[in-house]
């Protein structure tokens, strides 16, 4: 293909999102000149899908559950007036308990204040809060996060031991979106293991976070003998519902109001100009 032909391709599948500040070049990727065409309906149906989802339709039809996890970064785009209120009354209980631990309102048995976090969970209950922990961490934190998010004996009794010297001012997060899931209770049990070997209330030092409910808040908060929030809604899995809590334990602030300003760009294959232009194809809405 000569230079003018690579340029007309590049002008007739460039995708500038100027609302979103996004710009995709596909034109180097190697599909024929019936391609978007023949894709048309297709994606435009998953668009539909898209709208369904974002409108409250039922995406796991086994527990009957919506998808909202983009819900959690704007309230008011929720589909109903309960949900957004849920999500800011959940996420408003979440930076005040942050607050009273940054400020040592709310402090552990021997000692000043809270320094670190261990967070106790499995899958998207521990890759969400790892995720934000790494991209989001610095040496100016308020306090140092770490992890079980397995059933390794090791790893645990590893983890554990490096803890030791600091249990005594370690904030245990228990994460379970259902409340009851096995893995995450077994972490649990050890660490009040270790909290109790140490002479140490492990009440004192934890925190249930389940993220569908009373019922589940229940489950955790008896299990641990500790305090307990929901941290989530029943919309929204674990990595994004149960991210918040680790940042804003943290950090000074938490990253949940990060929002784009306008709706992903609507794909169309629009007709190939007769005649190259200046400006590429734009992505409608």
């Amino acid at each position: 293909m000569d230079a003018t032909a690579l340029w007309q391709r590049y002008q007739d599948h460039l995708c500038d999102c100027g609302d979103l500040g996004i710009t995709i070049d596909v034109s180097r990727v190697p599909f024929g000149d019936d391609f978007m065409q023949d894709m048309e309906q297709p994606i435009q149906e998953a668009y539909d899908a898209m709208d369904a989802l974002e409108a409250g339709g039922i995406a796991n039809p086994d527990e009957g559950r919506m998808v909202g996890h983009y819900w959690l970064r704007d309230a008011s785009t929720a589909p109903t007036k309960d949900i957004a209120k849920d999500i800011t009354k959940t996420l408003s209980s979440i930076k005040q308990f942050a607050k009273k631990i940054h400020t040592g309102k709310t402090t552990p048995q021997s000692a000043k204040k809270f320094t670190d976090i261990l967070q106790v969970g499995i899958g998207g209950s521990a890759l969400g809060p790892q995720l934000v922990a790494d991209c989001l961490g610095t040496n100016k934190d308020k306090m140092r996060v770490h992890f079980l998010d397995n059933t390794d004996p090791d790893g645990i009794a590893r983890t554990l031991s490096n803890l030791r010297s600091k249990l005594k001012s370690t904030l245990v997060l228990v994460v379970s979106k259902s409340g009851g899931t096995p893995e995450t209770r077994n972490g649990m049990l050890e660490t009040e293991a270790a909290y109790k070997k140490a002479g140490l209330k492990f009440g004192r030092h934890a925190v249930a976070a389940p993220a569908t409910g009373p019922s589940s808040t229940t489950t955790l908060k008896k299990a641990s003998g500790s305090n307990a929030f929901r941290c989530g809604t029943g919309s929204a899995g674990g990595p994004a519902s149960l991210a918040p809590s680790v940042c804003c334990l943290r950090h000074s602030k938490a990253s949940t109001s990060t929002r784009c300003s306008t709706a992903p760009p609507r794909w169309t294959s629009s007709p190939v100009p007769a005649t190259p232009s200046k400006t590429p194809r734009r992505c409608s809405h």
